[in-house]
């Protein structure tokens, strides 16, 4: 677990208090935002688990910097509001900053009230997705752009939710930041086969995020993540298809990403939470497809490594633990099923 401290003495000027002849001790007050950026991650758990042959190290290594700036204890820029506890509980003030370190203070101030507070970091860099709504603490969401298919996001991106009784002059609040956003890598061994090419992509993953309730939400058209190929070297008889999403479906109640107790721990269903679907291109020029189904849930902050190898025939096998594979010999775009996950 990686931990990033900002300390923020806080914003806020308003227009309550404006007489010359009221006691402003009542009406300001001076408080320190303690931010912690807390990354609860498996990801060199999963690494230590799966890539364990000498030929995984150069997997591993080039994987970890490819996820380098998304499991990262690293804040670029943050994102602060403050909201009404009452009626609409409409955004009272907002601040933005750029961090860029591991530590950095802010001197602001706040009117004595009772606040709902918001912070979301790391979004300024990855412009697939946005935040939407935040005029009200209630209505505040990360969405991921309206289209059908999307690259991977480019930043871990960390949200919090805190109530601040801002009461007493220089009291001190710990506003802790989770992760939202997951990564899957699919590994595969490609010794002795001869192919021309081969494609990816991922699907069955939430498209929003409210923040207040630390809850995701989905469209009802499945949106398509295209894995990205990364390059293992001239030499290496092995691909790394990687996807970075927000998470999966949970098989029977979704978690706040707040949870970290037993965090990943394995829940399964009969029905697949998401998908990997595989597009090897052989020499002959026919395509195979292969679709990974997977039991378990991707989670926030977690990284999903499956391990497989390629057939003659272009297909994916696997002896990886709740993951069903079907195969389409010579598949020929159009006319694809995609059922609802």
């Amino acid at each position: 677990m990686s931990r990033l401290t900002a300390v923020i003495l806080t914003v806020l000027l308003l227009t309550a208090c404006n007489s010359i002849d009221e006691d402003l001790s009542d009406c300001e007050s001076n408080f320190e935002l303690n931010y912690e950026l807390r990354l609860v991650t498996n990801m060199t758990t999963e690494m230590q688990t799966q890539l364990t042959t000498q030929t995984d190290i150069y997997v591993g290594a080039s994987l970890r910097s490819y996820l380098s700036n998304i499991f990262t204890d690293y804040a670029h820029d943050v994102d602060l509001s403050f909201y009404d506890t009452v009626d609409d509980s409409i955004r009272l003030d907002h601040q933005t900053a750029i961090m860029n370190d591991n530590q950095k203070t802010y001197t602001l101030y706040l009117p004595k009230r009772q606040y709902q507070h918001l912070a979301v970091a790391n979004l300024q860099n990855d412009s697939l997705v946005t935040l939407t709504g935040d005029e009200k603490c209630h209505t505040a969401k990360l969405l991921q752009i309206n289209a059908d298919t999307i690259t991977s996001l480019n930043t871990g991106i960390f949200t919090a939710r805190q109530p601040l009784n801002v009461l007493e002059v220089d009291t001190t609040f710990h506003v802790k930041l989770y992760m939202v956003n997951c990564a899957t890598a699919l590994v595969l061994d490609t010794t002795g086969i001869e192919i021309r090419s081969i494609r990816a992509e991922a699907v069955g993953f939430a498209t929003g995020f409210n923040i207040c309730d630390s809850t995701f939400t989905f469209r009802n058209n499945n949106l398509t993540v295209k894995a990205d190929n990364i390059d293992m070297g001239q030499n290496s008889k092995k691909l790394c298809l990687c996807t970075v999403s927000l998470p999966s479906r949970e098989p029977f109640q979704q978690r706040l990403v707040i949870e970290t107790e037993e965090p990943f721990a394995n829940t399964y269903t009969e029905n697949g939470l998401w998908q990997y679907k595989v597009y090897v291109t052989l020499k002959n020029g026919t395509t195979t497809q292969s679709v990974l189904n997977m039991a378990t849930p991707l989670r926030a902050g977690q990284l999903k490594i499956i391990k497989a190898s390629l057939r003659d025939d272009g297909a994916v096998v696997t002896n990886a633990i709740n993951v069903g594979v079907s195969v389409t010999l010579d598949w020929k775009p159009g006319g694809e099923y995609n059922p609802i996950l």
